[in-house]
């Protein structure tokens, strides 16, 4: 279900994709609105599930999180319920921050970051492998990460005005 969106809800998701912590009297200001009208906005943002929440993003390498690793998981069966209980368990393992299930040779692709490579070889051993439906598990190790954004690409939505 897409959401219709006018110019100043774009502005309103843009600002705030680049800096959550701002207060809303600033963020009225950037984009063209008073405040109360503003606040309005973002509360409808919030309660359609657009803005899911606020976060800090941290450096993982200034806290000590030196690798980054991309697991392409194949599981031994794919019925009803071994997909949820691989998911649900998977969610509870801190070390993944992000994870998709995918189409083609593998069926998840998991975003790891670890301290080092010996945190990961227990995670990978410790964790990952214990899960009785993965098959198979191939590692691909970051070198360093060359892009990285939590912004959506909100020039590319049309909004009511210019359809």
């Amino acid at each position: 279900m897409l959401i219709n969106l006018d110019e100043i809800d774009l502005r309103i998701l843009d600002t705030l994709q680049g800096d959550s912590s701002i207060s809303s009297a600033e963020l009225a200001r950037r984009v063209g609105l008073s405040q109360s009208p503003c606040w309005r906005r973002v509360r409808r943002l919030e309660s359609l599930g657009i803005i899911q929440r606020r976060v800090a993003l941290l450096d993982p390498a200034l806290l000590g999180f030196e690798v980054t690793v991309f697991a392409s998981i194949k599981l031994s069966e794919h019925g009803t319920q071994s997909l949820p209980e691989f998911e649900a368990a998977i969610e509870s393992l801190d070390e993944v921050v992000a994870a998709y299930a995918m189409t083609g040779e593998v069926d998840y692709l998991l975003h790891v970051v670890t301290r080092d490579i010996a945190s990961y070889e227990r995670f990978l051993r410790d964790h990952l492998l214990q899960l009785p439906t993965v098959r198979e598990v191939h590692s691909q190790i970051a070198l360093k990460r060359v892009k990285h954004t939590t912004h959506l690409p909100l020039s590319l939505i049309t909004t009511a005005e210019e359809e």
